[in-house]
């Protein structure tokens, strides 16, 4: 039979060339979106695309339930992938954004993962992979909200790996660095919504970094790569038969990894205190 995978946020970026990848390697691909027209452009394409919202609870378990209609109740792999940011100082956040960064970036990926483990349990194997980030590893000026919901899943996919350890269902994350996507540009919304940096106390460090990297078209990130280096380590993680833990992509994820095992945390802290 041929395996299928539910993938999520497939409008742009790491989700769109996640749903391409797979499906040329012969997977049946379940490309879900949050917006109803990027589901269409994504059936023009092909490809079967259900909506799925994570801050609707509805639109979850309708979106999981047309994958299962369509299959007979199977599903082989979940890539929970769609998040959004929301840059700014963390004094500077209201918790009112906090709560929906959360609702996106992590209690909806909660949600649907719930709903799914029952299908693989029953079936007996399954893969759940979570794209991570390197910022699930070390924190970084500006991004706190964004790096507080990638630690949350973090520790939540290390206690779930080891709770399904016999069942045959794989939980994997994958840690990106710099990775070409819209996420950035996609950001702008949220920090207009919650980020009042007018009356900052660190009104100058917004002017003089935060503001030009959002609205300034500045090229690649150092060491960008783009979204198809996530799409390798995916199918990796979805054909191995023993897929690892983790996958890290990009240079800095590599190295944050290695600084993490040897250096203390103010050794951490005065590297990243150079990037405020």
């Amino acid at each position: 039979m041929q395996r299928s995978i539910l993938i999520t946020g497939c409008s742009s970026g790491i989700g769109l060339d996640a749903a391409r990848g797979m499906r040329s390697r012969g997977w049946r691909v379940f490309a879900s979106c949050r917006k109803q027209e990027d589901c269409d452009r994504m059936i023009s394409e092909g490809f079967e695309s259900p909506r799925i919202d994570y801050r609707d609870v509805n639109s979850i378990t309708a979106g999981l339930t047309a994958v299962l209609d369509a299959t007979d109740g199977t599903l082989d792999a979940l890539f929970n992938n769609g998040a959004h940011g929301l840059p700014g100082a963390v004094e500077d956040l209201p918790t009112e954004g906090l709560r929906e960064i959360f609702e996106v970036n992590f209690f909806g990926w909660h949600e649907l993962t719930r709903q799914v483990i029952p299908v693989m349990r029953k079936q007996g194997h399954g893969r759940i992979i979570h794209n991570s980030s390197v910022l699930g590893m070390v924190s970084y000026p500006w991004r706190g909200a964004y790096a507080a919901t990638k630690f949350a899943l973090e520790g939540l996919a290390d206690t779930l790996r080891i709770e399904l350890s016999e069942t045959g269902i794989y939980v994997v994350l994958i840690e990106p660095g710099p990775v070409a996507s819209r996420i950035r540009e996609n950001s702008i919304p949220h920090f207009e919504r919650h980020i009042n940096w007018q009356a900052s106390p660190v009104r100058e460090r917004y002017e003089a970094g935060l503001l030009k990297r959002l609205y300034t078209d500045s090229g690649p990130d150092p060491f960008e790569l783009p979204a198809s280096a996530v799409t390798v380590k995916l199918a990796h993680a979805c054909e191995s038969r023993r897929p690892r833990a983790r996958y890290f992509v990009t240079t800095p994820t590599y190295i944050a990894g290695t600084l993490r095992r040897i250096l203390s945390t103010r050794a951490i802290d005065r590297i990243l205190i150079r990037y405020k």
